[in-house]
């Protein structure tokens, strides 16, 4: 239930004898990082629960608000092979994850890797290396970074390129893709880019940097229809080939 999730009011004693009050008890959802395992076998209406929490960063239960811990980051994973009993979804809610990142099987070295470590007699010990204070610190860093013009105006044209009913839209897009990106799009193509200059060690966004984030924040937000799925076009189909256009067009 969406209450599993937010928290809920529950019936207690009060402090004055004789009398008892609603007091609301927080769910998981607050904590700094809420890892949603198998999100998509949880029921569209428990789903819905997450995009308030998700976008302002709040709970609102019983006519009250309550704001959530900053920082405030949330992970979900979903299993792409076992669907029965699963639910997928909504548009809206993808739209509110930053990144859509396929994790394939892995390495050989790192499979050997998770049988070593996983198989002892003993785990790995987690120790707390950063605070929250540090994370808010990092993130003020990276939304300092300086964007070139050409930067932003790249940003915008993919972004309105992967919508068909547009001008601006190339005819492979209006053969393949039903429906485009909005503009959170363009804010997290931006927002990524700017990180990953940091990791690099770069004082200023460049294109390497938003064509790296490209595929995983458009790739769930690029839904392409039958003809495309018939011919064996993905989302990331398309947005290669936004990107080999605009190498072209460089």
């Amino acid at each position: 239930m969406p209450s599993d999730i937010t928290g809920t009011d529950i019936l207690q004693e009060s402090d004055q004898p004789g009398r008892r009050e609603f007091v609301f008890v927080k769910g998981p959802i607050f904590g700094n990082i809420i890892l949603a395992d198998e999100i998509n076998r949880t029921p569209p209406k428990t789903q819905s629960a997450l995009l308030e929490a998700m976008q302002e960063h709040r709970v609102t239960a019983s006519g009250k608000v309550f704001d959530l811990p900053s920082p405030f980051f949330v992970l979900a994973t979903q299993n792409p092979i076992e669907q029965e009993g699963t639910y997928s979804l909504p548009e809206a809610q993808l739209d509110r994850f930053m990144f859509f990142i396929h994790v394939d099987y892995p390495t050989q070295e790192e499979e050997l890797r998770i049988a070593k470590e996983t198989t002892g007699s003993s785990l790995a010990q987690l120790k707390h290396i950063i605070s929250g204070e540090q994370v808010l610190k990092f993130q003020e860093v990276v939304q300092r970074v300086p964007v070139p013009d050409h930067i932003y105006d790249t940003a915008v044209q993919w972004v309105r390129a992967t919508r068909p009913k547009t001008e601006d839209a190339p005819d492979f897009v209006k053969e393949w893709v039903t429906w485009g990106a909005g503009p959170r799009a363009v804010q997290y193509l931006i927002r990524g880019a700017k990180a990953r200059a940091v990791l690099q060690g770069s004082y200023l966004v460049r294109l390497e940097d938003l064509i790296a984030v490209a595929e995983p924040v458009l790739s769930h937000r690029i839904l392409t229809n039958f003809h495309a799925q018939a011919e064996g076009v993905t989302s990331r189909t398309v947005i290669d080939k936004l990107i080999e256009r605009t190498r072209q067009q460089a």
